[in-house]
């Protein structure tokens, strides 16, 4: 027993046998159990969430902390082995000379030190990780309620507050390493800022101006998630309400980004809202079409837009004027449709009749073309 003891304590490059077999132990059996212990600590946490997160997939919470958790794990464990030895821990690395009116101090970094620093670095980057986590699986609960909700605020508002959240949480994670790890006086920095604030308020201006637009758009709410809209060149459907900018999916099916100021601040029209769309176009006949069968072709037509189940029985089709080469008729007329493909079948189907209808009267649509008259002069009368 005491030659157990002896052997146990005995001295080898700094650090105990005893020490070097709780190094070993307190690493092999942390590494072994860090992924059991952290799918139940995720488990566990999502019972705690149970209430808030109904409806949700358990799998999906465990997934989102398995991996902060699992660095949270190895620093506790890793720091724990490492503070079993004593060499090289207590090793001097870095060592200054001050001298202080007069008087001489050392300024020393050990391996420790180093190692602290290290630890508290990952300790706060993981806790912070795991919030962000924790955050994206609340973001994860509400939209999965607000997609069951008939109204598309809630779509809309979430991607917005969860981007907020997580850039509040980077902020602080961020002064709380620079204050802890870095021993950096976070009022001083702060203070320090203010001589270039000129500068980074003009460099965030941009930045500013889409935050503030953002704030508009959902005080005001011109549009939601879902809406079709038109602003400047582009008409297409609201994809995503971010935090700089709107994801605006086109009729091209082409991804356009724009900045939130410029939806705020541009004319835009949000094609949802309207309880109709407009139709308005020229049918041109030939010039030799008679008047009274003019006539009839503008009755018949209006006739059978305002028999049709989608328009609002208010067309007007008359004899708007005489073109270069053709006769025209206008066609004015409303579709109770806003769904952009149900509106071009039924512009289509319209299109169609119409010009079954040219054709029941015999007439005929005119092309651009031009008439030459030929008309032979008188000869000049010729000197004899």
């Amino acid at each position: 027993m005491w030659l157990n003891m002896a052997f146990l304590n005995s001295v080898v490059m700094g650090n105990s046998i005893k020490n070097y077999l709780l190094f070993i132990t307190i690493l092999l059996i942390g590494l072994l159990f860090k992924k059991i212990c952290s799918r139940f600590l995720g488990t566990l946490s999502f019972k705690i969430f149970g209430g808030f997160g109904t409806g949700s997939n358990a799998t999906v919470f465990v997934t989102l902390l398995l991996k902060p958790i699992e660095l949270l794990i190895t620093c506790l464990i890793s720091y724990l082995a490492i503070n079993q030895l004593n060499y090289p821990l207590n090793e001097v690395i870095f060592s200054r000379q001050r001298i202080a009116n007069k008087v001489i101090s050392y300024y020393e970094i050990t391996a420790i030190n180093i190692i602290d620093k290290i630890f508290v670095f990952l300790f706060i980057l993981s806790t912070f990780w795991l919030l962000l986590r924790i955050l994206d699986f609340t973001a994860h609960v509400f939209m999965h309620k607000a997609t069951r909700n008939e109204s598309k605020i809630g779509e809309q508002m979430v991607p917005f507050i969860h981007e907020l959240g997580k850039i509040i949480i980077i902020i602080i994670g961020v002064f709380i390493i620079i204050g802890t790890v870095f021993e950096l006086n976070i009022t001083t920095l702060v203070a320090g800022l203010g001589v270039g604030s000129l500068a980074i308020g003009l460099g965030a201006r941009s930045i500013f101006e889409n935050l503030f637009g953002t704030f508009t758009i959902f005080a005001d709410k011109p549009f939601i998630v879902g809406d079709n809209v038109r602003i400047d060149k582009y008409e297409g459907t609201i994809e995503k309400v971010g935090f700089r900018s709107t994801l605006l999916r086109t009729i091209d099916k082409t991804l356009v980004v724009i900045p939130n100021s410029k939806m705020s601040n541009d004319l835009l029209e949000n094609l949802t809202l309207r309880n109709l769309r407009r139709v308005k176009f020229n049918v041109g006949l030939q010039y030799d079409t008679a008047a009274a069968t003019m006539l009839s072709i503008s009755k018949d037509i209006e006739a059978y837009i305002n028999k049709h189940a989608v328009t609002n029985n208010e067309s007007l089709v008359h004899f708007d004027s005489f073109g270069d080469s053709a006769l025209n008729l206008q066609v004015l007329y409303y579709i109770e449709v806003i769904d952009y493909i149900q509106y071009s079948h039924i512009r289509e189907e319209i299109n169609y009749q119409i010009m079954n209808i040219v054709a029941l009267h015999n007439a005929s649509f005119a092309f651009p073309s031009q008439t030459v008259y030929y008309k032979e002069l008188d000869k000049p009368p010729t000197l004899e």
